[in-house]
């Protein structure tokens, strides 16, 4: 589809489409969807509203740290209490069997410079025209719960500056500094990028406090909210069978709630790897505890690896990867690298803690990673900060009458400190054995700057019945090629940071919501050269179920 083309479809089937789904009907005055339980998809409008309601005292404590939420767990958030979007509160579907329409929802992005964009799932914003389009059903049979909502996405994909990676053909689009070490496009092609992606689907099966299932949706692991060290939305949900349990377990000294995946990771087109290895086998656990008398504190554990596809297929070696050892030390010999024991696996594996005072409305939270195993007890206490990343996390809630007030504070750092000097490191989310890095289909799985070292957000939110508008500044720390700390020597334009400031809302008009998104972005140091600026465009429309 060219510009040309997909400009005069904008101009003539953007607005058809508004005025169809605003259009009344029967129930609207109940409906719309923005506190659907269908709708709480780890990263969305209603999870986020859902948490801030959390924090403000005004929805039941239950642990955040392991989501996306059931559909039963997202209807046990639902505030009994009056809330600013109470209006928009219909029956609880997943409490009712039956099958349930997901209104069907498009999304507008345009890039005007360079991409940007992050958390966006499966779809990637490139330069340009950018289109995304999701519909789907869910549905409720006793243990039995499904939603089946597919993304469709397109992307203009127009030409811009790359940093020369030394590469040719196919790979010249590869990432700029490692090609070979992670799958991280700088561009999808010469062309535009299309693909349709499973999406937010899942088929679980809940029984005496078991949950099981298939899935592709997208995980959030950890207390963060834009940047979760280990798994995270910005790349969509990894293919996977899941276990777990079915809400947190009542352990005597307090309550267990967490999940094991299998899964299945892909590589994009761009990746240096081919034949054996492309693909790549995942599994992963993540674990939160709530003390006795403690409900509003949440301490836990994640941990997760990903390993080239076994060419005999997965067996119980790969089934059971998460019972390695935690210290490479007691691993089993593979007589490969200079300590013997250098895996063909990456392991990430994290601790974190979130607790919220809902008589303040505060809520704080912290998480701290590590890309690597550490030798001994010894080792880690010597120098945990060997290829290891932090999380800190702060946020205030006002209820204002009819309104709700959020300021959230928000930095992950995963920058290589002194200890390079004397101790190798890779960047985090890379791996010697694992050419892809911690990625799927060209895309980050966990914290999108991770890779680069470091971020921040700083974000007020305004809850009112109508919706809600919001202020965000983001400053993300892209690529890194200075060596100060063995040179000596300064170089201005060694680092690349990208700050972006934006302005976006939700509106709610009849059985529609409505979303706009308007972004300011400064790259600094663009490809270790002159800085760069891009504006950004976001409108989005989604009916009510």
């Amino acid at each position: 589809m060219s510009g040309g083309v997909m400009g005069r479809w904008l101009r003539r089937g953007i607005p058809a489409l508004v005025m169809a789904l605003a259009a009344p009907r029967a129930g609207d005055a109940q409906q719309g969807g923005a506190l659907a339980v269908d709708a709480a998809s780890a990263g969305s409008e209603t999870e986020a509203y859902l948490r801030a309601l959390q924090v403000a005292g005004r929805a039941p404590a239950y642990p955040w740290s392991a989501r996306a939420f059931s559909q039963r767990e997202a209807a046990r958030l639902l505030p009994d209490s009056a809330h600013p979007w109470a209006a928009r509160q219909g029956a609880d579907g997943a409490r009712r069997a039956g099958i349930r329409l997901l209104g069907p929802g498009v999304r507008m992005v345009y890039n005007s410079a360079f991409p940007h964009g992050f958390n966006d799932g499966p779809a990637w914003s490139g330069r340009g025209m950018n289109a995304e389009l999701r519909a789907g059903i869910a549905a409720h049979v006793g243990p039995l719960s499904l939603r089946i909502e597919p993304v469709a996405f397109w992307a203009e994909n127009r030409a811009f500056a790359l940093l020369d990676n030394g590469e040719t053909g196919d790979l010249a689009f590869a990432h700029g500094l490692d090609p070979r070490s992670i799958d991280l496009p700088q561009r999808f092609g010469p062309r535009a990028y299309t693909r349709v992606d499973p999406g937010e689907s899942t088929v679980r099966l809940d029984v005496g406090g078991v949950a099981a299932g298939v899935s592709t949706a997208a995980e959030q692991w950890g207390p963060a909210v834009d940047h979760p060290l280990v798994l995270g939305t910005n790349a969509g949900g990894v293919p996977r069978v899941f276990l777990g349990t079915a809400a947190p377990v009542n352990v005597g000294v307090g309550r267990l709630h967490g999940r094991m995946m299998w899964g299945s990771l892909a590589q994009s087109g761009y990746s240096w790897t081919t034949g054996p290895g492309s693909r790549r086998f995942a599994t992963g656990a993540v674990a939160v505890f709530t003390p006795r008398g403690a409900d509003h504190l949440e301490l836990g554990v994640s941990r997760f690896f990903h390993l080239p596809w076994p060419e005999g297929g997965v067996g119980i070696d790969e089934f059971l990867k998460l019972l390695d050892p935690l210290e490479k030390a007691d691993a089993d010999s593979t007589g490969t690298g200079p300590d013997g024991r250098t895996d063909v696996a990456n392991q990430l594996a994290s601790a974190f803690v979130r607790w919220v005072l809902p008589a303040a409305g505060v809520e704080a939270y912290a998480e701290f990673a590590r890309d690597d195993h550490s030798w001994d007890v010894l080792d880690l206490t010597l120098e945990p900060d060997h290829a290891s990343g932090y999380t800190l996390g702060l946020r205030k809630v006002w209820s204002r009458g009819t309104r709700l007030v959020s300021l959230r504070g928000e930095v992950m750092s995963t920058q290589p400190g002194h200890l390079a000097e004397v101790r190798g490191e890779f960047p985090f989310y890379v791996h010697a054995r694992t050419p892809q890095g911690h990625t799927l289909r060209g895309q980050v799985l966990g914290s999108a700057y991770g890779y680069g070292g470091g971020a921040g957000t700083l974000a007020l939110d305004v809850y009112g019945p109508r919706g809600r508008w919001g202020l965000a500044w983001t400053r993300g720390r892209v690529a890194d090629r200075a060596d100060y700390w063995r040179t000596g020597v300064p170089d201005a334009r060694s680092t690349e940071v990208v700050h972006s400031l934006g302005l976006d809302g939700a509106l709610f008009a009849g059985g529609v919501q409505l979303t706009a998104a308007l972004t300011a972005t400064a790259d600094l140091n663009r490809n270790f050269a002159e800085d760069a600026y891009n504006l950004g465009l976001r409108l989005g429309v989604r009916a009510g179920p």
